[in-house]
């Protein structure tokens, strides 16, 4: 079936209150038939959509199925179909291995990737009813090499990329195109609080710009900026001695054991 042009698709994006999420809200209104946003900060999601005539802001929290299915039961009743669905919902924390914690990890899985498989249930059906839907989810190019600390979110955003690279093979037969986001770092009220380095970090405006283009061409990973990505993927081929003694070399606990961050 023929892609809908975005000017012609009705869009679901969660995760907008803020950093990428926000960015896409203001790149996106003027390029598509409607856009519904979705995050748990109310008035955030109104001063948003206040603007637009055509953004429509449904508060709801990814990790309460409930509150999703209201989302999407509002969307049909105005619409009947989504075109594409952008889950951009997502959390980071990072593990200090000195003071494991399992609640940390419990936290981080349940926003990203319960969250997703949450927003997944309630769009598919809605999917279905576009000429040609659009799954994609905000992954991260952290999946491309484990970083020190990341054990919980670069675990659960592996997670979220397998589980849309099954979601591929499955939909494909439903003519759903599927596509998985891999950003690098980002400028955001998320990674502002990060206390390591981020080399080649973006605006939220160029990584909404980088999101668009790859959505208008639907490749399986739309990861970006090219210049970083590559770079860990290409590090993440290297052979497992090498790839390690580089990763190690990362970690802020090298060489001193009773450190702490």
């Amino acid at each position: 079936m023929k892609t809908p042009a975005l000017a012609q698709q009705i869009i679901w994006l969660t995760g907008a209150s803020t950093g990428i999420g926000e960015a896409l809200v203001h790149a996106l209104q003027a390029r598509c038939q409607h856009l519904f946003i979705t995050a748990r900060n109310v008035e955030q999601l109104q001063a948003l959509a206040e603007p637009y005539q055509n953004v429509t802001a449904l508060a709801a929290d990814i990790t309460d199925i409930a509150q999703l299915q209201q989302v999407a039961d509002h969307v049909r009743a105005r619409f009947g179909r989504l075109d594409t669905v952008i889950a951009n919902a997502g959390t980071c924390e990072y593990v200090d291995v000195d003071a494991f914690d399992h609640r940390l990890f419990e936290r981080v899985f349940n926003t990203n990737v319960m969250g997703l498989v949450n927003t997944v249930e309630v769009a598919l059906p809605l999917l279905r009813n576009s000429p040609r839907g659009y799954l994609t989810a905000v992954s991260s190019s952290v999946t491309y090499l484990a970083m020190p600390r990341a054990q919980a979110y670069g675990a659960s955003k592996a997670a979220m990329t397998h589980f849309m690279a099954c979601m591929k093979a499955d939909l494909v037969h439903q003519g759903i195109d599927v596509s998985v986001i891999s950003p690098g770092f980002v400028k955001t009220p998320l990674t502002d609080q990060n206390d390591f380095p981020m080399p080649m970090r973006i605006s939220a405006e160029d990584a909404a710009k980088a999101i668009i283009k790859g959505l208008e061409k639907r490749p399986w990973d739309i990861h970006f900026p090219k210049r970083f990505t590559r770079l860990l993927k290409f590090m993440g081929a290297l052979p497992t001695t090498l790839r390690f003694a580089i990763t190690a070399n990362m970690s802020l606990k090298k060489g001193n054991k009773d450190s702490s961050l």
